[in-house]
Order: structure tokens, then C-alpha cells, then sequence
């Protein structure tokens, strides 16, 4: 029988992290709330936004607990989809965008 490292399970206990950092853990917890309030941005959009970001940090709770937000909010599977390929162009292209600090150091080591 296998085990995931990560299990679903853990995503209901997330807010017990303050049983061992009260303060810390409720500031966090009234920070993340003000930040998914409707603003300039609304509740839907920043969903969108937490889910391609979930994939990009890689998040499988977050993946979880955001793919779930987006459907109750009427995301689209297309929408959901188009989000995490944007959030891949920006992870990719900054990846490759370190490839000039390579290209540079090569020149300079090179020389």
C-alpha cells in the first residue's frame, strides 16, 4: 500500500498552525483573509490568480483548496486551464531569462 507524502487530509488542519504560533498564526490568518476580500480586483479574479500561482509554487493543497474556490466562484475549467498556462509562461520565461547571467558569466570566464 502506498502513501502520498502529501495527504489531502492536511488541508483541513491548515488552520491549526496557530496551537503553535497563536500570534504569528492569527496575523497570518487576518492577513490572508484581507488579501482575498473584493478589492480593486475581485474575489473571482484573485482565485484565478491564486490558482496559477498555486502551480507555479507548486502548492498541491493550495492547488486543491483553489480549484475547488474557482468552481463555487464559476471559473471555468478553460479559465482554470488558461490561468496555470500563464502562470507557466512567466515561471518558464523567468527561468530562461536567467540564461543571459549564464550567457554573461561564459563571456567574462571565456575571455
Amino acid at each position: 500500500m502506498s502513501k502520498n507524502y502529501y495527504d489531502p487530509a492536511d488541508l483541513r488542519k491548515f488552520g491549526e498552525i496557530t496551537e503553535w504560533s497563536e500570534e504569528l498564526g492569527n496575523k497570518f490568518f487576518d492577513y490572508y483573509g484581507k488579501v482575498f476580500e473584493e478589492g480593486a480586483l475581485s474575489a473571482r479574479e484573485k482565485s484565478l490568480i491564486a490558482l496559477a500561482v498555486s502551480h507555479v509554487v507548486k502548492c498541491p493543497y493550495c492547488i486543491d483548496a483553489y480549484t475547488k474556490d474557482g468552481l463555487q466562484r464559476g471559473i471555468t475549467k478553460e479559465e482554470m486551464m488558461e490561468a496555470v498556462h500563464a502562470g507557466a509562461a512567466i515561471e518558464s520565461g523567468a527561468t530562461l531569462v536567467h540564461g543571459v547571467q549564464m550567457m554573461n558569466k561564459y563571456k567574462k570566464l571565456s575571455m
